[in-house]
């Protein structure tokens, strides 16, 4: 095992928590590269905390092995707990290097008599999509709506280089539960379009590091690919020449990389090109890449991210939201085995509060993967606390058809869950020190669907700031679950109310701007006047959107009465009297949120200041300064938000606090 770069943080992996593998006598059975990984690993414990060497006959407290009767599916794994020794038996090395890890979080408690538990994956397919660009973008920069400095991958037009850190960050992915990730920018440019041809060494270095934990890599292609690179005429899917380029570009990627997952495709959205020029639908464009990849057993991810981004702000028809079902639901059962659509969780754009898309669960036909976005493009920028597990558990919780069916996690089982990194070259890998935790919750999400929020935190403050395992003062555990456990409703309160989304400034989508979209081809519109807020999206009177959703969802949200609070404006238009069901006005609760969350902000980095001398100097010092940028960020949405309804509505706050 390589040593982590120098300067770099050890994020949840420090060498502490490996104590109790590393003092201990560990006997390691097994073949294979990843097998080979986990003698590293174990290797690097011992010589770390001094362990004594075993072979093959001698006594041993901690035996992993591979064993071909172990019935634990690809990636599973067995533990098994007796006074004298503990054993983590799996069918792979893929599923031992999951039970090393796994013995790693639990620490000592892993040595202690229990009876047997097999753990298997939930989601077979645990992604995470980079949006890295080779070159830096005009406007978007070296990584598009990143936020934690440049890209571990890509410098100014080369291949950055730093192997061992990328080593590094696979440790971390592994440790978690992560096993695939694209290494380019959905938004494929010209530079990153020549990554699938003359550019594939790249990839193939890049994917000699993050399979050595067990992560495929996969690339994000352009559908135009056979013109850009080619020297075709066309990218007809149904064109021959177009499907004999396909088949032997992807041969020359496999002859390279063996183990290569497959493509991401962002095709007919935002100005990437797609099938739409041919007149050919999706089912069309994807099958196209599917069955170029389908003899080396690659997939191709499709996003279902397709809208009308030159929408006339007049038109209220025109719903932005209704878009991936009105072109994707019709096409179910048309799609390749080894294509999944990636939906994102909710309808719009990754907004702190959407409801769940109605495409999740109605294509019952096609592989589905659920899309989220660690990157804090929406929730603070990473400069916020903003802890998402919470959230994201509520979209993996969600039952499409109502109460009794299926829950998003087990709908999407076959396709998997994704999520956009939010990993950059920052010492920290994610900018703030504290989103280090949206990554990790992430990966042990898409393990186990059903995991508790909480119990995730707890387990991120044990691993990544307990000094030694099991003595960290409870001062410490208290307050970093104080500052972090709320932080997402507490982003909420002082920013877009009740589900209505956006109201950022255009571009950089960073601060407030209540009207900053409203009048712009995107279809992010709040339709504020002096009457009201909200869209209508109901059946009866409105944009026909809640219809979408199955009978027992589309009744909830079909009229004010019976829509969740939370929900009431991305589906209906309401005057600032409507009384919610907290028994509070719209308008009041927009003055109250928004007072609430900028005191909460207050409270929190004052909570944080207080932990000085319990986490280390440096970590305490980029945690303050982002505190400060929170504190006067959130001030400024309290007060664009609440100036802003007031002149609105005319309606002043209850309590009389000062408003602009």
């Amino acid at each position: 095992m390589r040593g982590l770069p120098d300067g770099v943080d050890p994020a949840w992996l420090p060498d502490e928590v490996l104590r109790p593998v590393g003092e201990r006598r560990v006997l390691v059975c097994g073949e294979g590269a990843l097998a080979d990984t986990v003698r590293a690993e174990v290797a690097h414990a011992r010589v770390r905390f001094g362990g004594t060497p075993v072979r093959d006959d001698d006594p041993c407290d901690l035996l992993l092995a591979v064993t071909a009767d172990a019935d634990t599916g690809p990636e599973g794994f067995t533990l098994e707990r007796t006074p004298e020794r503990t054993t983590v038996t799996a069918a792979t090395p893929a599923g031992l290097l999951y039970g090393y890890f796994h013995v790693v979080r639990l620490g000592e408690a892993a040595f202690t008599a229990a009876p047997p538990q097999t753990h298997r994956p939930a989601l077979a397919s645990r992604m995470l999509n980079h949006w890295d660009n080779v070159d830096v973008h005009l406007v978007m920069g070296q990584v598009e709506r990143g936020y934690a400095g440049g890209s571990l991958f890509w410098r100014e037009g080369r291949a950055r280089g730093d192997l061992p850190r990328v080593r590094a960050y696979a440790r971390l992915l592994a440790a978690c539960g992560v096993n695939a990730l694209s290494v380019n920018n959905v938004n494929v440019h010209a530079s990153e379009a020549r990554l699938l041809t003359d550019r594939i060494g790249d990839i193939a270095a890049l994917a000699g590091e993050l399979g050595a934990y067990g992560v495929r890599t996969y690339l994000s292609v352009s559908f135009a690919a056979p013109v850009l690179l080619g020297g075709l005429d066309t990218a007809d899917p149904l064109d021959a020449r177009v499907k004999d380029w396909w088949r032997r570009a992807v041969d020359h990627v496999y002859a390279r990389i063996p183990d290569f997952g497959g493509f991401v495709v962002k095709a007919d959205s935002e100005g990437q090109p797609g099938p739409f020029a041919y007149d050919r639908s999706h089912a069309d464009g994807a099958n196209l890449l599917a069955d170029a990849l389908a003899p080396h057993g690659g997939t191709v991810h499709w996003r279902a991210f397709v809208y009308d981004h030159r929408q006339d702000w007049r038109d209220r028809a025109t719903d932005r939201a209704r878009a991936a079902y009105d072109h994707f639901v019709p096409l179910d059962g048309q799609f390749r085995d080894n294509v999944v659509l990636q939906v994102k969780h909710g309808p719009m754009d990754f907004q702190v509060r959407e409801p769940v898309s109605p495409v999740i669960g109605a294509l019952p036909a096609t592989r589905t993967a659920v899309e989220l976005q660690a990157t804090q493009e929406y929730t603070g920028q990473q400069r916020h606390v903003c802890a998402l597990a919470p959230m994201w558990s509520q979209v993996l919780r969600h039952r499409p058809q109502g109460e009794g069916g299926p829950t998003v996690g087990r709908v999407v089982g076959d396709g998997g869950l994704v999520a956009v990194s939010n990993v950059g070259d920052d010492p920290y890998w994610t900018g703030h020190p504290l989103a280090q935790f949206n990554l990790y919750a992430l990966g042990r999400l898409a393990w186990d669907p059903d995991a508790d929020p909480d119990r995730l935190l707890g387990e991120w403050i044990e691993l990544t700031f307990t000094p030694a395992r099991g003595d960290a003062p409870e001062r410490l555990r208290t307050g970093l679950r104080s500052v972090m456990a709320g932080s997402w409703a507490t982003y909420e309160k002082y920013t877009a109310p009740l589900g209505v989304g956006f109201m950022v400034q255009p571009g950089h989508h960073y601060g407030p701007s209540v009207d900053g979209y409203e009048y712009s081809p995107w279809g992010t519109y709040h339709f504020a006047d002096r009457d009201g807020v909200g869209v209508d999206r109901s059946r009866a009177t409105g944009t026909g959107f809640a219809g979408q959703y199955a009978k027992p969802w589309a009744r909830t949200y079909e009229t004010k009465d019976t829509c969740p609070d939370e929900l009431l404006l991305f589906f209906h238009h309401v005057p600032y009297e409507h009384v919610l069901h907290s028994g509070k006005t719209v308008i009041q609760h927009i003055y109250d949120t928004h007072f609430d969350g900028v005191a909460e902000v207050e409270a929190a980095r004052a909570e944080w200041a207080s932990l000085t001398g319990l986490v280390r100097p440096d970590v305490h010092a980029r945690v303050v300064e982002r505190y400060e940028e929170q504190l006067r960020c959130a001030r400024e949405w309290r007060d664009q938000i609440n100036s802003y309804f007031w002149r609105k509505s005319g309606v002043p706050d209850a309590r009389g606090r000062r408003i602009h």
